[in-house]
Protein backbone atom coordinates (compact mmCIF):
# COMPACT_ATOMS: atom_id res chain seq x y z
CA UNK A 1 0.00 0.00 0.00
CA UNK A 2 1.22 3.46 -1.13
CA UNK A 3 1.48 6.36 1.30
CA UNK A 4 0.65 9.91 0.69
CA UNK A 5 3.25 11.56 2.86
CA UNK A 6 0.71 14.10 4.85
CA UNK A 7 2.15 17.75 3.83
CA UNK A 8 2.74 20.24 6.77
CA UNK A 9 0.13 23.56 6.57
CA UNK A 10 2.25 26.42 5.74
CA UNK A 11 2.11 28.91 8.93
CA UNK A 12 0.68 31.80 7.15
CA UNK A 13 -2.08 29.67 6.24
CA UNK A 14 -2.61 28.70 9.65
CA UNK A 15 -2.72 31.92 10.83
CA UNK A 16 -5.08 32.97 8.05
CA UNK A 17 -7.51 30.00 8.87
CA UNK A 18 -7.28 31.33 12.54
CA UNK A 19 -8.25 34.95 11.77
CA UNK A 20 -11.23 34.19 9.62
CA UNK A 21 -12.65 32.15 11.92
CA UNK A 22 -12.46 35.08 14.69
CA UNK A 23 -14.26 36.91 12.00
CA UNK A 24 -16.92 34.46 11.21
CA UNK A 25 -18.05 33.65 14.70
CA UNK A 26 -17.90 37.65 15.34
CA UNK A 27 -14.53 38.21 17.66
CA UNK A 28 -13.75 40.03 15.09
CA UNK A 29 -16.35 42.44 14.22
CA UNK A 30 -17.44 44.38 10.69
CA UNK A 31 -15.27 47.49 10.80
CA UNK A 32 -12.51 46.40 13.70
CA UNK A 33 -9.05 47.67 13.66
CA UNK A 34 -6.64 44.92 13.92
CA UNK A 35 -3.85 44.88 16.26
CA UNK A 36 -0.64 45.92 15.15
CA UNK A 37 1.23 43.37 13.53
CA UNK A 38 3.99 43.27 16.27
CA UNK A 39 1.21 43.06 18.96
CA UNK A 40 -0.91 40.35 16.74
CA UNK A 41 2.75 38.30 15.91
CA UNK A 42 3.47 37.93 19.74
CA UNK A 43 -0.14 36.76 20.88
CA UNK A 44 -0.22 34.06 18.11
CA UNK A 45 3.67 33.64 19.03
CA UNK A 46 4.46 33.67 14.86
CA UNK A 47 6.99 35.82 12.92
CA UNK A 48 5.86 39.14 11.63
CA UNK A 49 6.41 38.21 7.44
CA UNK A 50 4.10 34.89 8.12
CA UNK A 51 1.13 37.01 9.74
CA UNK A 52 2.17 39.72 7.29
CA UNK A 53 1.37 37.06 4.69
CA UNK A 54 -2.05 35.93 6.36
CA UNK A 55 -3.33 39.09 6.29
CA UNK A 56 -2.54 39.61 2.54
CA UNK A 57 -4.29 36.67 1.93
CA UNK A 58 -7.46 38.07 3.44
CA UNK A 59 -6.83 41.26 1.70
CA UNK A 60 -7.44 39.32 -1.20
CA UNK A 61 -10.49 37.98 -0.39
CA UNK A 62 -11.80 40.71 0.75
CA UNK A 63 -12.20 40.12 4.36
CA UNK A 64 -10.33 42.97 5.27
CA UNK A 65 -8.60 46.14 3.61
CA UNK A 66 -5.49 48.29 5.04
CA UNK A 67 -5.55 51.80 5.53
CA UNK A 68 -2.22 53.94 4.25
CA UNK A 69 -0.91 54.23 8.00
CA UNK A 70 -3.82 53.83 9.49
CA UNK A 71 -3.53 49.54 9.53
CA UNK A 72 -5.66 46.63 8.76
CA UNK A 73 -9.58 46.78 9.41
CA UNK A 74 -12.21 43.85 9.02
CA UNK A 75 -14.57 45.03 6.10
CA UNK A 76 -17.27 46.86 7.32
CA UNK A 77 -20.26 44.82 4.46
CA UNK A 78 -18.95 41.23 4.62
CA UNK A 79 -22.40 40.60 3.13
CA UNK A 80 -22.80 43.21 0.37
CA UNK A 81 -25.81 41.61 -1.31
CA UNK A 82 -28.29 42.76 0.95
CA UNK A 83 -27.44 46.74 0.29
CA UNK A 84 -28.73 46.37 -3.53
CA UNK A 85 -32.01 48.37 -4.97
CA UNK A 86 -34.03 45.19 -4.16
CA UNK A 87 -33.51 45.72 -0.01
CA UNK A 88 -34.08 49.15 -0.60
CA UNK A 89 -37.32 49.08 -2.12
CA UNK A 90 -38.47 46.57 0.64
CA UNK A 91 -38.13 49.34 3.34
CA UNK A 92 -40.22 51.62 1.61
CA UNK A 93 -43.37 49.47 1.54
CA UNK A 94 -45.79 49.24 4.12
CA UNK A 95 -47.21 45.56 3.35
CA UNK A 96 -42.62 44.52 3.79
CA UNK A 97 -42.90 45.97 7.48
CA UNK A 98 -45.19 42.70 8.24
CA UNK A 99 -42.76 40.52 6.09
CA UNK A 100 -39.49 41.84 8.10
CA UNK A 101 -41.57 41.43 11.14
CA UNK A 102 -42.52 37.64 10.59
CA UNK A 103 -38.95 37.14 9.49
CA UNK A 104 -38.11 38.04 12.69
CA UNK A 105 -40.31 35.86 14.52
CA UNK A 106 -38.24 32.83 13.07
CA UNK A 107 -34.27 34.52 13.43
CA UNK A 108 -35.09 36.53 16.61
CA UNK A 109 -36.89 33.55 18.32
CA UNK A 110 -33.94 31.03 17.12
CA UNK A 111 -31.44 33.68 18.02
CA UNK A 112 -33.06 33.71 21.63
CA UNK A 113 -33.12 30.28 22.27
CA UNK A 114 -29.64 29.37 21.47
CA UNK A 115 -28.58 32.54 23.41
CA UNK A 116 -30.20 30.82 26.42
CA UNK A 117 -28.03 27.63 25.68
CA UNK A 118 -24.96 28.70 24.37
CA UNK A 119 -24.27 32.25 26.21
CA UNK A 120 -21.29 32.71 28.30
CA UNK A 121 -21.34 35.54 31.26
CA UNK A 122 -19.83 37.92 29.19
CA UNK A 123 -22.24 37.86 26.80
CA UNK A 124 -25.04 38.16 29.27
CA UNK A 125 -23.25 41.18 30.50
CA UNK A 126 -23.47 42.89 27.20
CA UNK A 127 -27.34 41.75 26.65
CA UNK A 128 -28.02 43.29 29.63
CA UNK A 129 -25.79 46.79 29.01
CA UNK A 130 -27.69 46.59 25.76
CA UNK A 131 -31.03 46.44 27.33
CA UNK A 132 -30.37 49.35 30.07
CA UNK A 133 -29.16 51.63 26.50
CA UNK A 134 -33.08 50.97 25.58
CA UNK A 135 -34.54 52.33 28.35
CA UNK A 136 -32.37 55.33 28.30
CA UNK A 137 -32.69 55.99 24.30
CA UNK A 138 -36.87 56.17 25.50
CA UNK A 139 -35.97 58.88 28.01
CA UNK A 140 -33.84 60.82 25.61
CA UNK A 141 -36.78 60.40 23.17
CA UNK A 142 -39.36 62.12 25.32
CA UNK A 143 -37.50 65.25 24.83
CA UNK A 144 -37.38 64.74 20.89
CA UNK A 145 -40.77 64.34 19.52
CA UNK A 146 -41.50 61.99 16.75
CA UNK A 147 -37.81 60.75 16.87
CA UNK A 148 -37.23 57.21 17.26
CA UNK A 149 -34.15 56.54 15.03
CA UNK A 150 -32.33 56.93 18.67
CA UNK A 151 -34.26 53.82 19.92
CA UNK A 152 -34.45 51.51 16.86
CA UNK A 153 -30.91 51.65 16.96
CA UNK A 154 -30.60 50.69 20.42
CA UNK A 155 -33.31 47.84 20.15
CA UNK A 156 -31.28 46.44 17.12
CA UNK A 157 -28.23 46.38 19.29
CA UNK A 158 -29.93 44.40 21.98
CA UNK A 159 -30.93 41.82 19.40
CA UNK A 160 -28.01 41.94 17.51
CA UNK A 161 -26.42 41.14 21.36
CA UNK A 162 -28.44 38.48 21.26
CA UNK A 163 -27.60 37.08 17.59
CA UNK A 164 -24.17 37.10 19.20
CA UNK A 165 -24.94 35.19 22.57
CA UNK A 166 -26.62 32.44 20.16
CA UNK A 167 -22.53 31.28 18.74
CA UNK A 168 -23.97 30.71 15.91
CA UNK A 169 -22.26 32.44 12.84
CA UNK A 170 -24.96 32.70 10.17
CA UNK A 171 -27.63 34.39 12.42
CA UNK A 172 -25.35 36.48 13.71
CA UNK A 173 -24.25 37.59 9.89
CA UNK A 174 -27.40 37.93 8.34
CA UNK A 175 -28.16 39.80 11.13
CA UNK A 176 -25.62 42.23 10.55
CA UNK A 177 -25.66 41.81 6.60
CA UNK A 178 -30.00 42.96 7.10
CA UNK A 179 -29.13 45.50 9.78
CA UNK A 180 -30.54 49.05 7.93
CA UNK A 181 -33.58 46.83 6.72
CA UNK A 182 -34.44 46.17 10.53
CA UNK A 183 -33.31 49.42 11.97
CA UNK A 184 -36.03 51.14 9.65
CA UNK A 185 -38.24 48.25 10.28
CA UNK A 186 -37.65 48.93 13.90
CA UNK A 187 -38.25 52.47 13.76
CA UNK A 188 -40.96 52.36 11.49
CA UNK A 189 -42.93 50.20 14.24
CA UNK A 190 -42.27 52.32 16.71
CA UNK A 191 -43.70 55.74 15.65
CA UNK A 192 -46.91 53.86 14.35
CA UNK A 193 -47.34 51.93 18.36
CA UNK A 194 -46.57 55.65 19.99
CA UNK A 195 -50.28 56.24 18.84
CA UNK A 196 -51.09 53.70 21.38
CA UNK A 197 -49.85 54.99 24.76
CA UNK A 198 -50.58 51.57 26.35
CA UNK A 199 -48.47 49.85 23.77
CA UNK A 200 -45.01 50.65 24.72
CA UNK A 201 -44.86 49.39 28.25
CA UNK A 202 -46.35 46.35 27.11
CA UNK A 203 -44.29 45.58 24.41
CA UNK A 204 -40.64 46.58 26.92
CA UNK A 205 -42.24 43.79 29.57
CA UNK A 206 -42.45 41.52 26.80
CA UNK A 207 -38.81 42.55 26.32
CA UNK A 208 -37.92 42.17 30.15
CA UNK A 209 -39.14 38.90 29.55
CA UNK A 210 -37.42 37.98 26.86
CA UNK A 211 -33.63 39.09 28.51
CA UNK A 212 -34.68 37.13 31.66
CA UNK A 213 -35.07 34.03 30.45
CA UNK A 214 -31.62 34.29 27.55
CA UNK A 215 -29.97 34.90 31.37
CA UNK A 216 -31.74 32.33 33.04
CA UNK A 217 -30.50 30.09 30.24
CA UNK A 218 -34.37 28.64 29.62
CA UNK A 219 -34.22 28.15 25.89
CA UNK A 220 -37.34 27.23 24.95
CA UNK A 221 -38.99 29.99 27.36
CA UNK A 222 -36.54 32.42 25.78
CA UNK A 223 -38.25 31.29 22.27
CA UNK A 224 -41.71 32.09 23.92
CA UNK A 225 -41.28 34.86 25.12
CA UNK A 226 -39.45 36.14 21.62
CA UNK A 227 -42.47 35.03 19.84
CA UNK A 228 -45.11 36.79 22.60
CA UNK A 229 -43.35 40.36 21.74
CA UNK A 230 -43.40 40.18 18.42
CA UNK A 231 -46.94 38.42 17.91
CA UNK A 232 -48.33 41.47 19.89
CA UNK A 233 -46.44 44.02 17.81
CA UNK A 234 -47.81 42.86 14.87
CA UNK A 235 -51.68 42.83 16.43
CA UNK A 236 -51.29 45.74 17.75
CA UNK A 237 -49.73 47.06 14.01
CA UNK A 238 -52.51 45.04 12.50
CA UNK A 239 -55.47 46.75 14.21
CA UNK A 240 -53.94 50.23 13.97
CA UNK A 241 -54.28 49.37 9.61
CA UNK A 242 -57.76 48.37 10.03
CA UNK A 243 -58.68 51.16 12.12
CA UNK A 244 -56.68 54.01 9.50
CA UNK A 245 -58.72 51.62 6.67
CA UNK A 246 -62.20 52.63 8.27
CA UNK A 247 -60.83 56.25 9.01
CA UNK A 248 -60.12 56.55 5.11
CA UNK A 249 -63.51 55.48 3.98
CA UNK A 250 -65.03 57.61 6.72
CA UNK A 251 -63.22 60.79 5.15
CA UNK A 252 -63.92 59.80 1.32
CA UNK A 253 -67.85 59.34 2.08
CA UNK A 254 -68.17 62.91 4.33
CA UNK A 255 -66.08 64.30 1.38
CA UNK A 256 -68.79 62.71 -1.38
CA UNK A 257 -71.38 63.98 0.73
Amino acid sequence: MAFKKIQQAKLSDVIMHQLETMILEGTLKPGQKLLPERELAEQFEVSRPSLREAIQKLETKGLVHRKQGGGTFVQEKLLSGFSDPLFALMASKDESQFDLLEFRHGVQGMAAYYAAMRGTKNDFEVINQKYEAIEVAQIENTKISENFRREAETVFDFYLAICEASHNAVILHLARAMSELLIENIEKNLQVLSKRPEVPGRIAHYRKQLMECILSGEPNKAWGASHKNLAYIEEVMLKLGKENTRVTRSLRRFQSV
